[in-house]
């Protein structure tokens, strides 16, 4: 009787082991405990200084982004964002492709695109609003122009820093098998350079929703429907600093679930299966 508590002992064990290497190893769940302690900071801070018209707590914004999305149409507002948004990205990553493809190719465009790197790179995107707003008005097309600039430099960048960083030898390998023009950039040089590429459509992610929502809240311009960014300036104008910080969760949400799922779910089927990212 005395080894039946020894024979017990390693299965518990062992089950205790799988629960925190499964605790500890998966990413989800470190995610949500970083949320839900973060949005317990809020929640003791709203309440400890007791300013609701200035610092709402984290449950009364859950309770205005649930009010803002059944009665006043957020979710339409934030698609209208997504929309204008996506576009812009769109053609920036596609116009920041064909830059850098021909970079590759040709000395002098590499030269070309590496000076209109410098240049236009550090330039703040939402400083050019005013000369799109000269030139084409309020409305999608000036959002459209910012956005280009916002997502296009730093994508070119990294793509550029990744088409660069290709081992020679695999460069080689393109070379002997006659891979040229397209069909090198596409068969060799993408494949081994699809870390620093994603990296890229991250980094000009984030950079094209900033530009956005600054559009939209300092300017006023927005598409015809109004926008997220027009959402949270329109309820800073009226004090509902609950529907402010809604607006603001809504942007956060949307971050992360482009970051948790798209990006994730495209770098764990390519980088990460191929052994390039861990």
């Amino acid at each position: 009787m005395s080894d039946l508590p020894l024979v017990a002992a390693p299965e518990k064990t062992s089950v205790l082991s799988r629960i925190r290497a499964f605790a500890g190893n998966s990413a989800i769940i470190r995610k949500t405990l970083v949320l839900a302690l973060l949005a317990l900071i809020w929640e003791l801070s709203a309440r400890y200084s007791a300013k609701p018209i200035l610092f709402p707590s984290f449950i009364e914004t859950m309770k205005a982004l649930w009010e803002a999305l059944a009665t006043e149409n957020l979710l339409a507002a934030s698609w209208a964002s997504l929309s204008v948004l996506l576009k812009g990205y769109v053609i920036a990553v596609l116009l920041a492709f064909v830059f850098v493809s021909l970079a590759v190719v040709s000395r002098f465009m590499r030269e070309l695109l590496q000076t209109l790197i410098t240049m236009f790179n550090p330039l703040p995107a939402i400083a050019l609003l005013p000369v799109a707003m000269l030139w084409f008005g309020l409305g999608q097309k000036s959002l459209l122009v910012v956005l280009v600039h916002a997502v296009m430099w730093p994508f070119a960048l990294a793509t550029l820093t990744g088409f660069e960083s290709v081992p020679e030898t695999q460069r080689l390998v393109g070379r002997n098998y006659g891979l040229r023009g397209p069909s090198y950039v596409i068969r060799i040089l993408i494949p081994a350079a699809l870390p620093s590429i994603l990296y890229g459509m991250k980094i000009a992610w984030a950079f094209a929703w900033r530009t956005l929502i600054a559009a939209e809240l300092v300017f006023g311009v927005s598409s015809s429907s109004g926008g997220l960014g027009w959402f949270i300036f329109r309820n800073r104008n009226e004090l509902f600093t609950d529907k402010v910080f809604a607006g603001l969760a809504m942007v956060i949400i949307i971050g992360l679930l482009v970051e948790g799922l798209l990006f994730r779910i495209i770098e764990t089927v390519t980088v990460r299966r191929w052994g390039m990212q861990r």
